[in-house]
């Protein structure tokens, strides 16, 4: 299944944050705790050549919690600070503003020896579309400053947010890039809900969710639906459709009702705490 998505107002937001970055200090990435890898924009790294970098492990509620540690270290052994937050419920919050001194103290250092004092440090915000960048700002801003929602392409335009007297951030839209080399990339971004529902065959999805569910994490779908998780990756959705009362007229099973019922509990935590993507072992 090959997914795409790249919507004309991303190529106008990433023309726009190339012009912002001669403004910046510090890029502050955000990425899913679940799909770590297939959430990063590559575009990112080369807008971010020489800039100070850290990166959240966002919606770390929802990753499994061993995953998230390896991912933490792994970012880190790239030379990133990292820091695991859920921006929903403010886990994690109180140690980025010390992550952020951490990651500018050369070029605080810099304006001191300049004579400069007091300069705020200027952070962009930046992820792909419904990665939670809304969120998080509003949250560690402690007030609302950006639009919200759980659909990507919230956030249209840029906007400048001072923090305090020692942080300004710039928001931006989500952005993805023009072409997923890698089909596992784009059904991830599926899963997670960054790429809209609507241009998506979801029972399709939902069949390599399954799949995916019972190799790594088995018995979180029997554990959530009370059913048995033998037979194909169809039998089973037909399994979910009974057990949540899917039906349509004529007593036949909606399968698409099973697919976005699976869907919502996947992206809500209540299948459990899941992880799509482990980290490379080294030499890969």
């Amino acid at each position: 299944m090959n997914v795409q998505w790249y919507p004309g107002h991303m190529t106008k937001a990433k023309r726009q944050m190339q012009e912002d970055i001669k403004l910046i200090d510090l890029i502050i990435e955000l990425v899913d705790s679940r799909v770590p890898l297939a959430s990063r924009n590559p575009d990112i790294d080369e807008l971010g050549k020489n800039k100070a970098r850290l990166i959240l492990l966002n919606k770390s509620d929802l990753g499994d919690e061993r995953q998230n540690e390896a991912w933490k270290a792994y970012f880190q052994g790239k030379g990133f600070y990292v820091v695991k937050v859920d921006s929903r419920s403010g886990s994690g919050m109180k140690a980025i503003q010390a992550a952020i001194q951490e990651a500018c103290r050369e070029k605080t250092e810099r304006d001191r020896r300049r004579g400069i004092k007091n300069r705020p440090i200027r952070a962009m915000v930046v992820g792909i579309p419904n990665v939670g960048k809304s969120t998080f700002i509003n949250t560690f801003a402690g007030r609302t400053c950006a639009k919200t929602g759980n659909k990507p392409g919230v956030t249209k335009g840029k906007q400048w947010i001072r923090l305090n007297k020692n942080v300004e951030l710039l928001d931006t839209p989500g952005i993805l890039w023009p072409k997923f080399e890698d089909e596992a990339v784009g059904m991830r971004l599926a899963y997670i809900g960054s790429i809209k529902d609507d241009i998506l065959n979801m029972e399709e999805l939902s069949l390599t969710l399954i799949d995916f569910l019972r190799e790594k994490y088995s018995g979180a779908l029997e554990k959530r639906y009370q059913i048995q998780e033998e037979g194909t990756a169809v039998q089973i959705l037909e399994a979910i459709a009974r057990s949540r009362g899917c039906l349509k007229k004529g007593e036949e099973l909606d399968y698409a009702k099973a697919s976005l019922i699976l869907f919502d509990d996947f992206r809500s935590g209540k299948i459990g705490r899941i992880t799509l993507e482990w980290v490379p072992e080294e030499g890969k």
